[in-house]
């Protein structure tokens, strides 16, 4: 028989996991203190209407602390049983990201303390039992914190039967201008240092209003074009594998490219896509992003498919690297 938490909808709820290099340069992350609950916690909260979890998670983190964050790879999901308004009991998931946090702690309303810790003392420190879970992610030497390149898919371009003219002309349709705007709106949080598209126009103006929001331009790389890529595609390659090369500080280079090329790329990085029947072919949705960080073998992959949508997933909406990434 199931329990009533089991068959209430589950209260969603989005946050982060700090991280800092501390005087010493080991690792530390921030624990927040909220009087109204007497506990040392990760900062977290509710998703505002019409908000990607994503954006709910640095809201709240730059709510709750007033530092200044770059976000970073997908962490943990934990779930809990809370207690409603009404006294029933209901079911929360959280959903973390790791962040790289810098700025002077700010007190508010919600939270009167802020502590740097190392992740062994946050451990002995933090109130609740599912937040060691994001602590244990945060604490992986196998994947990288921190990506350096969003792939991005061109978003929709009509349907090339219905250009009149060559296909690399074919521009974005209104659905498309929407999805680059929106693009424009979220993929700052990943700090992009440079904005690279493949050479055909729908490409391109995907790239333009992120490029416009960030006041940089849009450098052209042709090797990641499907129609280069199927001619060499180990100029392509070559190309992905020194975007992916670590940087000193957090930030990424956004690319896009075309359905012909990212799913061959991101099985060449080790990329595979797990759903109840296994190893399947990497998707690539039009105005969908891949956040990656690392090698092959010790690769973070995170699969981005709408920003208008939630990104708690259902089953086989996870991508998993060869390093066994979740």
């Amino acid at each position: 028989m199931s329990s009533l938490a089991e068959n209430a909808r589950a209260v969603g709820a989005a946050g982060g996991v700090l991280w800092r290099t501390g005087d010493g340069g080991g690792l530390e992350t921030a624990l927040v203190h909220r009087p109204k609950y007497d506990d040392w916690s990760l900062p977290k909260g509710k998703p505002e209407a019409g908000e990607h979890l994503l954006e709910t998670a640095v809201r709240e983190v730059v709510e709750e602390t007033g530092l200044s964050v770059v976000v970073g790879r997908r962490s943990v999901r934990t779930r809990y049983d809370v207690t409603a308004r009404d006294g029933r009991t209901a079911p929360k998931e959280v959903d973390y990201w790791l962040m790289h946090a810098t700025g002077d702690f700010v007190p508010n309303d919600e939270v009167d303390e802020l502590c740097w810790l190392d992740l062994d003392r946050a451990a002995e420190l933090v109130s609740h039992e599912h937040d060691r879970a994001v602590l244990d992610d945060l604490a992986r030497t196998d994947v990288p914190r921190t990506p350096t390149l969003l792939l991005v898919r061109h978003a929709h371009a009509g349907d090339r039967s219905d250009f009149d003219g060559p296909d690399e002309l074919r521009p974005l349709d209104k659905r498309g201008r929407a999805q680059a705007r929106r693009l424009a709106e979220v993929l700052p949080l990943f700090a992009p240092v440079a904005v690279v598209s493949a050479e055909p126009v729908r490409c391109q103006e995907t790239m333009a209003p992120l490029a416009q929001a960030l006041g940089l331009g849009v450098d052209l790389l042709p090797e990641l074009g499907e129609d280069r890529f199927h001619v060499d595609p180990q100029s392509g390659l070559a190309a992905v594998e020194r975007l992916l090369t670590p940087r000193a500080d957090p930030g990424v280079t956004v690319v896009c490219s075309q359905g012909g090329a990212i799913p061959s790329v991101l099985l060449n990085l080790g990329v595979r896509w797990h759903d109840g029947a296994g190893a399947l072919w990497p998707p690539s949705a039009k105005g969908s992003v891949w956040v990656l960080g690392g090698r092959p073998g010790a690769l973070a992959a995170d699969y981005y498919r709408d920003f208008n949508t939630d990104p708690a997933a259902p089953a086989g909406e996870l991508a998993r690297s060869t390093a066994g990434r979740r």
